[in-house]
């Protein structure tokens, strides 16, 4: 028996834009959050995210349904990342040597930006989420897309060789190289990872405020629901490096682009 995404599907097919529509709003929030993990800044992430799904709206009647539809729209999602550097033109990775400089940088035991204690556990968290987002733009695209795909999305090998067009066994030691990289990274840097390390994310507050990297004004990703941090305190794992990625909340689709899609759909 269908479910209703794959009757949506068939009648979008069929030339029906309400379901088109239904189809576009069921996946819109996974390709957002894929393209933020990949390019950490929202507004790059929101202009994949409109073109990623301008795509699968062209595509759709190539969709064959003999595998899930989500399974589709990683593929086009991954496909389109993987080469958004090249297309724009920009750098989209750092080094591990350069992230260590920045996490050494600038810490302070006090948040002098604000005394008011929910601004602060608001900047907290603004900072553990993008500095997370930050490192993995610490590997290189391939692997950062793999170590999403397979850690935290959960994709075996063979699944995630199929959406990158290569063997499992490669997807295994891109998985492995990037599991390792983040784990030593995190072990020698992070306080959330390790206790024994001198950071925290409240330390950075002001020296990324006043770097610019952080606008108090305007936060990309802290929210006043449950924040991420205090997940992670309650992780008891030798993975705690991966649980700290899982940890990062899943973001709803900007409104902006929302808009701009339902004008896409309108113009068919």
């Amino acid at each position: 028996m269908k479910n209703r995404l794959d009757i949506w599907v068939q009648k979008a097919k069929e030339g029906d834009r309400n379901a088109l529509g239904k189809v576009i709003e069921s996946v819109r929030d996974l390709v957002y959050n894929l393209s933020l993990r990949m390019l950490l800044f929202p507004a790059e992430a929101e202009d994949a995210t409109q073109e990623i799904l301008v795509k699968i709206v062209t595509h759709l009647s190539t969709f064959k349904e003999d595998s899930k539809l989500t399974t589709w729209v990683y593929r086009i999602a991954t496909n389109y990342l993987l080469n958004y550097k090249k297309k724009r033109k920009i750098e989209t990775t750092t080094s591990f040597e350069d992230y260590a400089v920045m996490i050494d940088s600038g810490q302070s035991n006090t948040i002098q930006y604000t005394q008011n204690r929910g601004e602060q556990l608001l900047l907290e968290e603004e900072v553990k989420v993008s500095c997370t987002h930050g490192m993995l733009l610490c590997l290189t695209d391939t692997s950062r897309m793999v170590y999403i795909l397979g850690v935290l999305l959960d994709f075996n090998s063979r699944e995630g060789g199929e959406l990158l067009n290569i063997s499992p066994e490669n997807f295994r030691k891109h998985i492995s190289r990037a599991k390792s990289k983040l784990r030593n990274f995190m072990q020698s840097k992070c306080g959330l990872a390790n206790p024994n390390n001198p950071c925290r994310c409240s330390k950075k507050v002001d020296f990324l405020i006043q770097g610019g990297q952080i606008d108090p004004k305007n936060l990309k990703f802290a929210t006043h629901k449950e924040r991420s941090i205090e997940l992670v305190n309650k992780i008891s794992t030798l993975e705690k490096s991966a649980a700290i990625f899982r940890s990062t909340p899943q973001f709803s689709t900007p409104e902006n682009v929302i808009q701009k899609m339902k004008e896409t759909l309108s113009s068919l």
